[in-house]
């Protein structure tokens, strides 16, 4: 058996604690407040008030705790610790580096400027393979995350592409509170207080406290971290989009795992990885948006009828089996041309009425009887048609310097004006 194995009941144990930890329930208390704030986001692009923001939070409470499970393991596997990994740091410069940018709150960025600073100032105390490693694991756990459950509770959104071009699409956005149990050197002498001899090849990714591991005592400590994803789907499914971004970020962590655990051995390395950590991140996200805007949108107007962006469950539109990428054909054997057209048939047709639709990807054709009803809404959200004044703003603007190169543009030239 793998000896890492064997402190399973260990880890169960500490992430157990979490239970009675009033920090882990202050994080999950903010992603309610997120989920809660995503909600009343889709009730205003709706119009109506529907669904409920707590089972949102439960379900990313439900995944955060597995994808805790899992990066306690990863880090345990590695030899991460947090002695070495300057966690006291990373995090205040990460909120730093949220002033200018909400994303720049991620560890990618403020784990490489730490790292870049100890290898060239030699400061602060810390060990880059350990900084390094953490962000690796972190963004592996995350890419899992986002692989499995990104595409929950999008929120539909009319997105500007181009000058003046509006589009259909869905706003991923996803939080996850993430209780891990990580290793903390505690003191020297023998690593195997519990009996477990470790493989020779452990710790992948050596502390710099001593060069000898086998005087070190490491502990297990519990810790809560919270992950956060946001992206835009318009040229694809939420579904398909998110699996694409997961897959993107999981080979970033890989490589970004592999190099730290090189930088031990190698300065050159050590230089690259920490230079890949914020750049790698950027080229990840330059590469998400490029992909989206060279493809064609989906969620766009039908030649014929009207096209369902999204549908609230538990409405009459719902019940007709109508979901997100239907066509609207005709309403009571009417033609339907445009959304205006649609919302007049609705107000004007109380009680039972006929649709027709296109539906699924195969677009097979389906005639519903729905039941409207006075002062309930049908439940649908169309694709833009063109006049809509509420818009996402969906740029191809790409890497960080580029972006800042930009707006010192606009700035220099609003003043030259003035």
């Amino acid at each position: 058996m793998f000896p890492l194995l064997e402190i399973f009941p260990l880890v169960l144990k500490q992430m157990l604690s979490f239970i009675v930890n009033p920090l882990f329930y202050l994080v999950v208390a903010l992603v309610a407040l997120q989920y809660r704030r995503m909600l009343k986001l889709r009730q205003k692009f709706f119009g109506f008030e529907h669904g409920r923001w707590w089972p949102d939070a439960l379900q990313a409470t439900g995944f955060g705790l597995l994808g805790g499970l899992l990066g306690s393991f990863l880090m345990l596997f590695v030899g991460l610790t947090l002695s070495g990994s300057g966690l006291q740091y990373i995090w205040p410069l990460a909120v730093l580096l949220m002033l200018i940018d909400a994303r720049f709150l991620c560890f990618a960025y403020a784990g490489g400027i730490l790292a870049l600073s100890k290898i060239i100032f030699g400061w602060p105390a810390v060990s880059v393979p350990q900084v390094l490693g953490l962000v690796a694991i972190l963004h592996m756990v995350e890419s899992v995350l986002i692989y499995f459950s990104g595409h929950l509770g999008a929120v539909p959104a009319y997105i500007k592409v181009g000058a003046n071009r509006l589009v259909g699409g869905f706003a991923l956005q996803r939080f996850w509170p993430i209780p891990v149990v990580a290793l903390v050197v505690v003191g020297q002498g023998d690593l195997v207080q519990t009996g477990i001899e470790m493989p020779e090849w452990w710790p992948l990714i050596k502390p710099e406290i001593t060069a000898h591991r086998d005087t070190l005592i490491y502990s297990l400590f519990p810790v809560v971290a919270g992950l956060g994803y946001g992206d835009i789907a318009a040229a694809r499914k939420p579904r398909e989009k998110s699996r694409l971004s997961a897959k993107y970020l999981a080979l970033y962590s890989v490589v970004l795992l592999i190099l730290a655990v090189l930088s031990d051995r190698y300065t050159a390395v050590a230089l690259a990885a920490a230079l890949f950590s914020p750049l790698g991140h950027e080229a990840v996200i330059y590469l998400n948006k490029k992909l989206e805007l060279a493809n064609k949108p989906i969620y766009v107007p039908a030649e014929q009828g009207v096209r369902v962006l999204d549908v609230v469950p538990g409405t009459a539109a719902w019940a007709a089996g109508l979901r997100s990428g239907d066509v609207i054909l005709t309403f009571n054997g009417i033609p339907v041309y445009n959304k205006a057209y649609l919302e007049y048939m609705l107000q004007q047709n109380l009680g039972l009425a006929e649709i027709s639709f296109t539906s699924g990807q195969r677009q097979l054709y389906r005639r519903e009887l729905v039941n409207l009803t006075p002062g309930t809404p049908f439940g649908i959200l169309p694709v833009p048609e063109g006049g809509e004044r509420s818009y996402m703003e969906f740029t191809g603007a790409g890497f960080l310097l580029k972006r800042w190169f930009r707006k010192l543009k606009r700035k220099l030239l609003e003043k030259i004006n003035n």
